[in-house]
C-alpha cells in the first residue's frame, strides 16, 4: 500500500463539521442560512475531489488523530473504497440542500435551523466512516451518525415521530453495541489490531486464530450494523419514514443506509478478507441470507400503498443487493455490489424527491389517490420513471450495470 500521510481525510470531516456554526448563528435569516449551507456542501464536495489525482494514482492519505489503545488509535485513511462512498455522499448533499430549503419553506416546517444543523453532523459522521482506517474508528463514526440523525428522525415532534425515533435508537444503538462492540473486542484481544488489511484478500486474523472465533465475530458484525436493513433488523426503516421527506432521502440515499451497508462490506473485505471468507465458506451462505430480505422485502413492497412505505421496502430490498455481491467473493461480483453504493443513491434520491415534490404539490401520500397525476407534473413522474428503471436494473440506466455485474459474479461463483 502506497500510503501518505496527509491531513485531508481530517480537514474534509472538519470542514463539514464547522457547517454547524453558521447555520446555528444564521438561523433567524433563512435566506443567508440556506447559502451558508449550499456553500459548505459545496466545499466539502470540492475538497474530496481534490483527493482525485491520490486516489487514481493509488495512493492512500492516512492521517492519525489520537491513539486510544496499545497499536488502536484513532486514524483515517482516504482509499478508492471509502472515497467512492465519500464522493456520493458529499456530492448528494449538495442537491439534498438545495431541494431541502425549497421543501421545508414551501410547508413551513418548524425548527428548521436545528434541522439543517443536524444534516451538516451527519454528513460529517458518513464522511468519518468512509475515511475510517480501522474499526475503532469507524465505530466511533458509526455510533455518532445514528444519534445524530434521531432529531432529524423525530423531527415532527409529534407522538409517532418520536416513536419511530425511539425505534431508530433501539435498534441501531441496541445493535451495535450488543454486536459490533463484542466482535470489536474479540477482534483486538486477539489479533493486538482494529486496524483495515491493505487487500481484500488477507484479512487480518493470524492463520492460528479458532476457524469458530472468526465465524462468531463475523456473524456479530453481519447482524451488528442495523443500518444495513438486513431482516429481522430492518423494522427502524420504514417507522422512519414519518420525517419530512429530506431526511428520508438522507436515510435512504445519501448517508444511514450506505454508512450500514458501507460498514458491513468493509469488515467483509478488509478484516475477514476473501481467503478467510473463502477458507470458512462464509461467503455462499451470507449471499443466501440477504437473498432472503432481498424477496420479502419486495414482496411486501408491493402491498403498501403509501409511496414512502413502498420506497422504504424497495432499499431495504436493493441494500441486500450490495452485499450480495461482495459476499459472492468474486471480482465482478464485488464490483456489482460497490457500484451499486453509487447508483442506488441516485436512484432513490431521485424517487424520495419526487415522491416529496407529488406531496407538497398535492399533499397526497397514497399511490391509490395519484392517479393522473402524471398529465399535471410530467416531469416528476418521468423522473420517477427513470429512477425506478434504474432500481429494477433496465437498460440502459445505471442500475443496469450493477446487475449485469452481479449475474456475472455469480457466473463466477457457479451460483447460476
Amino acid at each position: 500500500m502506497n500510503a501518505i500521510d496527509s491531513l485531508m481525510p481530517l480537514t474534509v470531516i472538519g470542514t463539514a463539521l464547522l457547517c454547524v456554526a453558521p447555520i446555528v448563528l444564521t438561523g433567524r435569516k433563512p435566506a443567508l442560512r440556506g447559502l451558508l449551507t449550499i456553500a459548505g456542501a459545496a466545499v466539502v464536495f470540492a475538497l474530496v475531489v481534490s483527493m482525485v489525482p491520490d486516489v487514481l494514482a493509488g495512493r492512500v492519505l492516512t492521517a492519525v488523530i489520537a491513539p486510544v489503545l496499545p497499536e488502536a488509535f484513532l486514524k483515517l485513511r482516504v482509499d478508492a473504497m471509502g472515497f467512492l462512498f465519500a464522493l456520493v455522499a458529499s456530492f448528494l448533499w449538495i442537491f439534498t440542500a438545495f431541494y431541502s430549503i425549497g421543501y421545508m419553506g414551501a410547508l413551513k416546517e418548524h425548527a428548521q435551523t436545528r434541522f439543517f444543523a443536524f444534516f451538516a453532523v451527519a454528513i460529517a459522521a458518513a464522511l468519518g466512516v468512509a475515511f475510517s482506517a480501522n474499526l475503532l474508528t469507524l465505530y466511533l463514526f458509526y455510533e455518532i451518525l445514528s444519534l445524530s440523525t434521531y432529531p432529524l428522525v423525530a423531527h415532527d415532534q409529534t407522538p409517532e415521530a418520536y416513536a419511530a425515533g425511539r425505534k431508530y435508537l433501539i435498534y441501531l444503538l441496541g445493535s451495535s453495541v450488543a454486536f459490533v462492540l463484542p466482535a470489536l473486542i474479540l477482534i483486538y484481544f486477539f489479533t493486538g489490531t482494529l486496524d483495515f488489511a491493505d487487500n481484500v484478500r488477507t484479512g487480518i486474523f493470524p492463520a492460528t486464530t479458532p476457524p469458530a472465533l472468526i465465524v462468531t465475530v463475523y456473524v456479530l458484525c453481519l447482524l451488528g450494523f442495523a443500518k444495513s436493513a438486513i431482516m429481522p433488523l430492518h423494522g427502524w426503516l420504514p417507522s422512519a419514514m414519518v420525517a419530512p421527506t429530506p431526511v428520508s432521502a438522507l436515510l435512504h440515499a445519501v448517508a444511514v443506509v450506505k454508512v450500514g451497508v458501507f460498514s458491513t462490506t468493509r469488515v467483509m473485505l478488509y478484516l475477514f478478507g476473501v481467503d478467510t471468507m473463502e477458507a470458512l465458506n462464509l461467503g455462499i451462505p451470507t449471499a443466501y441470507f440477504v437473498s432472503i430480505t432481498i424477496v420479502v422485502a419486495s414482496l411486501i413492497a408491493l402491498t403498501k400503498d403509501n409511496l414512502k412505505a413502498r420506497l422504504a421496502y424497495s432499499t431495504i430490498s436493493q441494500l441486500s443487493y450490495i452485499i450480495l455481491g461482495v459476499a459472492l467473493l468474486t471480482p465482478e461480483g464485488i464490483r456489482g455490489g460497490l457500484i451499486h453504493i453509487a447508483n442506488h443513491a441516485f436512484a432513490k434520491i431521485t424517487l424520495f424527491f419526487c415522491a416529496g415534490a407529488i406531496y407538497a404539490a398535492t399533499h397526497k401520500k397514497n399511490i391509490s389517490e395519484m392517479g393522473g397525476l402524471g398529465r399535471a407534473m410530467p416531469f416528476t413522474f418521468a423522473a420517477f420513471g427513470i429512477a425506478s428503471l434504474s432500481m429494477i436494473g433496465g437498460p440502459p440506466v445505471a442500475g443496469f450495470i450493477t446487475k449485469w455485474y452481479l449475474f456475472l459474479g455469480a457466473m463466477e461463483a457457479s451460483q447460476v
